[in-house]
């Protein structure tokens, strides 16, 4: 009885203790989406709001942009295993300290330490139709392929994935250099006297203990791909050309600042709110499965 009266007194301190933290998450975070539950279901202007019900979310799944803008961020989707596979690759590399393996740790790591702003800067001039890439392919005597990606809706939106994969390199590289400096090196070494080969090592020994690791990766490049990407598409093409580039984060700003349909872009930050949710769900799924 004793045990059980202390059982609930430290249960009643802990809810006390945890009410202001609590308050502080259900003030700033429970308010805001409980706002835009409600303003997606209005016609709002920023100032004054008319009720209008689901229909708006009816309405919009209706609509063949709405539809076009979720089919760029499932094809920027492909490019979150390029995103993983490349940094894997790297870390390897770097953990294996070849030849000047501190000068491209630096190189490698350099998107990590710049904002995207301007890696999209940097990209918008790579990609230009006067731009470096073809710069680079006039060097190699490859003038004759002269590329202008941005100018098209597939050709945009292939350079905004390659400038994504890119962005991606350091954080992930990090992550799995992070993970190869746990490793247990006696295996690798015990490997090495059965006879297998450094590619064998890698994927019978190192892959399997860097899967915590891989799962970290993926899902922050996931969330990425999603969320994060409204600075490389603001800079390099506005969204275009048309709706080529334009991603649900980045139709959101659209609708809400550009059209001034506020209500239009609470509706969308809904959704993209519940597919957040949802592949959150998943992933975690995903990694409870698997243990």
């Amino acid at each position: 009885m004793r045990t059980s009266a202390l059982h609930q007194q430290r249960a009643r301190t802990g809810m006390l203790f945890s009410a202001p933290a609590f308050l502080l998450v259900a003030a700033f975070l429970g308010l805001p989406i409980y706002q835009a539950m409600y303003y997606s279901m209005t016609k709002w202007d920023g100032i004054v709001s008319k009720w209008i019900g689901p229909d708006t979310f009816i309405r919009e799944f209706k609509s063949p942009i709405f539809w076009r803008v979720l089919e760029n961020n499932a094809l920027l989707l492909l490019a979150v295993p390029v995103a993983i596979i490349v940094p894997m690759g790297i870390a390897y590399m770097l953990n294996e300290k070849v030849v000047g393996w501190k000068f491209f740790r630096t190189i490698y790591f350099l998107p990590t330490a710049i904002s995207w702003v301007v890696i999209g800067m940097v990209s918008l001039r790579f990609f230009a139709q006067q731009g470096l890439l073809n710069d680079l392919l006039k060097g190699f005597g490859l003038g004759f392929i002269h590329t202008d990606l941005l100018s098209s809706e597939r050709g945009a939106l292939v350079a905004v994935g390659i400038t994504f994969i890119w962005s991606m390199v350091g954080t992930n590289s990090i992550i799995f250099l992070t993970g190869m400096a746990t490793l247990d090196m006696s295996l690798n070494e015990a490997a090495r006297m059965d006879g297998a080969n450094s590619l064998r090592i890698f994927w019978n020994i190192t892959l399997p203990q860097l899967k915590r690791f891989i799962q970290f990766s993926f899902i922050i490049t996931v969330i990425s791909a999603f969320t994060a990407l409204f600075s490389l598409i603001f800079v390099m093409t506005g969204g275009g050309p048309g709706f080529g580039t334009t991603t649900l984060e980045f139709f959101v700003y659209q609708s809400a600042f550009s059209r001034g349909n506020f209500g239009m872009g609470a509706m969308l930050g809904v959704i993209l709110f519940f597919i957040m949710a949802i592949l959150g769900s998943a992933q975690l799924l995903l990694i409870r499965n698997k243990e």
